[in-house]
C-alpha cells in the first residue's frame, strides 16, 4: 500500500512538473510568435504614440520610429500607423503632428539608404523630424514666444537621447537574444522605456481607478523583489520622474513609487508578502501626507490592483528575468553553469595539449629504431670503408679484381687495417706487408684512412650526442605533458558536496552561538582537506583558530588549521575564513655562511622553498671558483631550480632541464655543484639528490646518518645520471647540508667525514642556528681562523606539528 501510494506521488510530481514545462513553454512560444510578428512592436507604438510630457511634447513616437527603422524596417509603416492610430485616441492636434514628424523622419531617412553605418545618423535625423512639423506649426499659428520655442528645442533634444536609449533598450526585449548579464546602464535604459510605455496609459481608468497608476507600482515591487531595494528604488524614481512630467497631478508618485520600492525590496526576504506589504505602507505614508489624504482611497484601491497583479504572476516569469539581473540567486547560478562550462572547455584543451606534447615525446623516443650493437658497429665500419675507397680505389685499374673477385678478402683486410690504425695509429709488420700485395696504392690507403679516422670519430661522437639532445628532449616533453595532464585533472575536479559533514558543521557551531552565513567544503581528502565559511561574530577575538578550527578538527577526525581570515572592522560583522589541513610535520632551519678570505661575496648559494602539496626543499648550489662569476653561476642554478620544481615537475626532470641548460648556454667552462633535498610534511620522507656536492648528515640522537651520491657536478657534461636517494626521517631528526668549502676546510684531519660525525655528536644543542654556528665556527678554528674557500652549512629540526588549541570534543550525534 506505501510502494502503491508514493508511486502514485511521484506520478502526480512527474505530471505538475511537466504541466508547469509545458505552460513555460507555452508562455515563451507565445511571446516569441509576438515578437517575431510585430505584434509587441505595435502595442508599443500605440502607447507611445499617445504618450506626452508637459502637456505637449512628444518626443517618443519619432524616437521609437527610428529605432525600428534599424531594427525592423519592414515595420515602419504599419508603426507608423499605429502611432497615429494611438495619437488620435488622445487628441486630433497631436496625432496630426506625430503622422508630420513620422513622414519627416521617412523622407530624410531616404538618404541613409547608401551611408554604411546609418544608425549613426538616426539620433540627428530624429532631432530635426522632431522640430521641422513644431517649427511649421508655430509659423501657421504664428506663436513664436520664447516658452514655445524652449519646448520646441527640448522636445528635439529629448528625441535625439531617446533614440539612444531605445537602442539599448528594446533589443532587450528580443527572446533569441542571449543575456548572460545586465549591465547597470541598460538596466536604467530598460527602466526608462517601461516609463514611457506607462506614459502612454494616462487617461484610461478602471472604475475610477487609474491604469497606469496600477502597473507603475506592479513594476516597481516586481523588479524590487527580483532585484532588491536599490534596484526597487532606481524603478521608483525613473518611472516617478516621468509620469510626473506627464501629469503634475502625479508628482507625488515618485515619492510614493521611490519609497515603496526601497520598502519593498528590504522586505524581499518575506517573500511576495513582504514586497506587497512595503507597497501597502508606502502607500498609506504618502496618500496621508499629500493634500490631507484625498487621493488615499483611490491610491489604495491601485495598490490593491498591483498586488493582486503582483501575486498571480508565475514564478518561472519572476526566475526567468532574476536570471538577467546581477546580485541574484538565479544570475549566480547561471554564472556557475557559464564558469562550468568555461572549465569543461579549458580542461579539454588542456588535456589536447597533453596528448600533443605526449605524442611529440614519444616521436623523439622512436626516431631511432634499436638495433644490435654489433649491427650498428658493422654499418659504421661499412661506411667508412665506403668513404675511404672512394678516394682511393674508385680510379685503380685493379678495383674489378679486388672488389668483385676478392670481395671478402679486400673486406677483410681493410677492416683489419681500420681497427690497426685505430687501436694503435700504424698497422703492424705483417698487416702491412700483407696491404702491400693485395694494394699497389698501399701507402696511399693507409694516409686516407688515417685521415679519415679523425672524421669518422667525429660523427660517431656528433651521433652519440644527438642521441642524447633526443632522450633529453623527449624526457622534458613528458614531463610537460604530466604536469597539463595533472592540471586539465584539477581543473575537471568540481567542488564535492558533503552534505552530512556540513549538517554536522552547521549545527555544532550554531549551538556555540555562532551564526552561519557560508559554508562550502571543497575538499575531504586526508591531508588535503579545504573548507570556507562566512559567520557573523560580534568583536572578532580570534575565535577562528580558537574554536571554529578545534572543532572541525574533531568532526573531521584531522587537525584543521586556519589559512586565512577576512575579519570585518565593524562590530556584528562578516568575518570570511578558510580552513585546510594541518603538516604533519614542521621545519625550523638554520643557516652559516662565509666567503673565501672574509669577502662579502660567496660562491655558493642557498635557498628554501615550499613547493606546494605538503613539500619542503631545502638546496645548496657552489658555483666554480669563487666570486661574483661563481656567485652568478650558483644563483643561477637555484632560480631555474626553483621554477621547475614549482611549475610541477619531477625533481630528477629538474636537475636534466638545469644541467642541459648550463652546459648548453655558454662555450665557458661553468659548473656549479647542487644538493638538494625535498621533504614531505606529512609523512616525514626526504629525497635527496646530489650532483658533485658533498654527503649530508642526519643526526638522530647519538646516531649519525649519512646521505651520499657520486655524480658530477651540472654543466660539464650534456647527460647526466640522476641518483635519487629517499630516507625516512623522524621528528627531532637534525639535517646538516654543506659546501665542499666546510668538507673539505680541515687539512690536518685525514679522514673529514668522521671527524665532522665526531663533531656534530659532540653538540648538545638542538636548535639549528645554533649548530650551524658552531659547526663553522670549529672549521674555521682548523685553519687558524682563515677562510680559504667559500663555506655554507644548512641545518634543519624536522618537529612534529603541535597546533595550539586542541580539538573540541562534540557528541557529533547531538550536533
Amino acid at each position: 500500500m506505501l510502494q502503491a501510494l508514493t508511486k502514485r506521488g511521484d506520478q502526480q510530481v512527474v505530471k505538475q512538473s511537466g504541466i508547469q514545462r509545458g505552460m513555460q513553454r507555452l508562455s515563451m512560444g507565445t511571446y516569441t510568435f509576438l515578437m517575431d510578428k510585430g505584434v509587441f512592436h505595435m502595442v508599443l507604438a500605440v502607447l507611445l504614440g499617445r504618450a506626452i510630457i508637459l502637456s505637449s511634447m512628444a518626443p517618443f513616437g519619432v524616437a521609437f520610429l527610428a529605432v525600428m527603422w534599424w531594427l525592423k524596417r519592414p515595420l515602419v509603416i504599419p508603426v507608423t500607423i499605429m502611432m497615429a492610430a494611438g495619437a488620435s485616441t488622445y487628441s486630433v492636434g497631436h496625432a496630426g503632428f506625430i503622422a508630420g514628424a513620422s513622414a519627416t523622419f521617412l523622407l530624410l531617412s531616404l538618404g541613409l539608404y547608401k551611408t554604411s553605418h546609418p544608425q549613426r545618423w538616426l539620433p540627428l535625423i530624429a532631432l530635426f523630424a522632431s522640430l521641422i512639423p513644431r517649427t511649421a506649426s508655430l509659423a501657421l499659428l504664428d506663436r513664436w514666444q520664447l516658452y514655445e520655442l524652449s519646448l520646441m528645442v527640448a522636445e528635439g533634444v529629448l528625441s535625439f537621447i531617446l533614440v539612444l536609449i531605445f537602442m539599448q533598450s528594446i533589443p532587450l526585449l528580443s527572446p533569441q537574444r542571449y543575456q548572460p548579464t545586465l549591465k547597470n546602464e541598460e538596466i536604467v535604459c530598460l527602466i526608462i522605456l517601461l516609463a514611457s510605455v506607462l506614459t502612454g496609459m494616462i487617461g484610461w481608468e478602471i472604475s475610477g481607478v487609474a491604469v497606469v497608476d496600477i502597473f507603475a507600482r506592479y513594476l516597481v515591487i516586481l523588479l524590487a523583489y527580483i532585484a532588491g531595494a536599490a534596484i526597487g528604488s532606481t524603478v521608483g524614481v525613473v518611472t516617478g520622474l516621468v509620469l510626473s512630467l506627464s501629469n503634475m497631478e502625479h508628482v507625488y508618485q515618485m515619492s510614493l513609487l521611490a519609497f515603496s520600492g526601497l520598502l519593498g525590496g528590504l522586505l524581499k526576504e518575506g517573500k511576495k508578502a513582504g514586497v506587497s506589504a512595503g507597497l501597502i505602507v508606502g502607500t498609506l505614508l504618502i496618500g496621508f501626507y499629500v493634500s490631507n489624504g484625498a487621493y488615499l482611497p483611490s491610491s489604495l484601491w491601485a495598490t490593491a490592483w498591483a498586488v493582486l497583479l503582483f501575486v498571480l504572476t508565475p514564478n518561472s516569469w519572476v526566475k526567468r528575468i532574476s536570471r538577467h539581473i546581477p546580485g541574484t540567486d538565479e544570475h549566480e547560478h547561471e554564472q556557475q553553469k557559464y564558469l562550468q562550462k568555461v572549465r569543461d572547455v579549458t580542461a579539454v584543451r588542456v588535456g589536447k595539449f597533453s596528448d600533443v606534447f605526449q605524442a611529440l615525446s614519444k616521436s623523439f623516443s622512436h626516431l631511432e629504431v634499436p638495433r644490435e650493437k654489433e649491427e650498428e658497429e658493422a654499418e659504421e665500419v661499412d661506411y667508412f670503408l665506403s668513404h675511404v675507397t672512394e678516394k682511393t680505389c674508385q680510379s685503380c685499374f685493379k678495383k674489378e679484381k679486388c672488389w668483385v673477385n676478392q670481395f671478402d678478402d679486400t673486406h677483410q683486410l681493410m677492416t683489419d687495417l681500420m681497427m690497426e690504425l685505430d687501436d694503435k695509429g700504424e698497422a703492424s709488420r705483417v698487416l702491412r706487408k700483407n696491404v702491400d700485395q693485395h694494394c699497389v696504392k698501399s701507402q696511399k690507403l693507409i694516409d686516407t684512412m688515417n685521415h679519415e679516422l679523425s672524421f669518422y670519430h667525429a660523427n660517431k661522437q656528433l651521433k652519440k650526442q644527438v642521441l642524447e639532445s633526443r632522450r633529453f628532449v623527449a624526457e622534458q616533453l613528458q614531463g610537460v605533458s604530466e604536469v597539463m595532464n595533472n592540471f586539465a585533472a584539477e581543473i575537471v575536479k568540481e567542488r564535492e558536496h558533503h552534505e552530512e559533514k556540513e549538517q554536522i558543521i552547521y549545527k555544532a557551531l550554531e549551538r556555540m552561538g555562532m551564526v552561519i552565513q557560508k559554508l562550502e567544503i571543497y575538499s575531504l581528502d586526508s591531508g588535503n582537506m579545504d573548507l570556507e565559511l562566512i559567520v557573523e561574530l560580534d568583536d572578532y577575538r580570534g575565535e577562528g583558530a580558537k574554536i571554529i578550527a578545534p572543532v572541525l578538527s574533531d568532526i573531521l577526525g584531522e587537525t584543521i588549521v586556519v589559512t586565512m581570515e577576512e575579519i570585518s572592522p565593524y562590530p556584528s560583522g562578516r568575518c570570511y575564513l578558510t580552513f585546510g589541513s594541518a603538516k604533519h610535520y614542521a621545519i625550523e632551519s638554520g643557516v652559516a655562511h662565509a666567503a673565501k678570505g672574509g669577502g662579502f661575496i660567496s660562491g655558493d648559494s642557498f635557498t628554501m622553498m615550499e613547493l606546494g602539496r605538503g613539500k619542503y626543499a631545502l638546496a645548496i648550489s657552489d658555483g666554480m671558483g669563487n666570486g661574483q662569476r661563481a656567485h652568478e653561476e650558483s644563483m643561477e642554478t637555484l632560480r631555474l631550480l626553483k621554477q621547475i620544481l614549482q611549475s610541477g615537475i619531477q625533481e630528477s626532470v629538474a636537475i636534466q632541464s638545469i644541467n642541459s641548460i648550463l652546459s648548453l648556454r655558454t662555450n665557458d667552462e661553468i659548473f656549479s655543484t647542487l644538493d638538494l633535498a625535498v621533504i614531505d610534511l606529512h609523512q616525514a620522507t626526504s629525497k635527496f639528490i646530489k650532483v658533485g656536492s658533498t654527503p649530508t648528515f642526519i643526526k638522530r640522537g647519538r646516531q649519525i646518518l649519512t646521505v651520499e651520491a657520486g655524480n658530477l657536478p651540472m654543466g660539464i657534461i650534456p647527460e647526466v645520471d640522476v641518483d635519487m636517494t629517499s630516507e625516512q626521517l623522524k621528528a627531532g631528526d637534525l639535517m646538516i647540508m654543506m659546501s665542499d668549502g666546510l668538507f673539505e676546510g680541515p687539512k690536518h684531519v685525514e679522514n673529514v667525514e668522521v671527524w665532522l660525525k665526531r663533531k656534530i655528536r659532540e653538540i648538545t644543542s638542538d636548535d639549528p642556528q645554533e649548530v650551524a654556528d658552531l659547526l663553522l665556527e670549529e672549521v674555521i678554528r682548523t685553519q687558524a681562523g682563515s677562510i680559504g674557500d667559500d663555506m655554507t652549512i644548512l641545518v634543519a629540526r624536522i618537529d612534529r606539528y603541535m597546533p595550539e588549541w586542541s580539538s573540541i570534543r562534540i557528541d557529533k550525534k547531538e550536533a
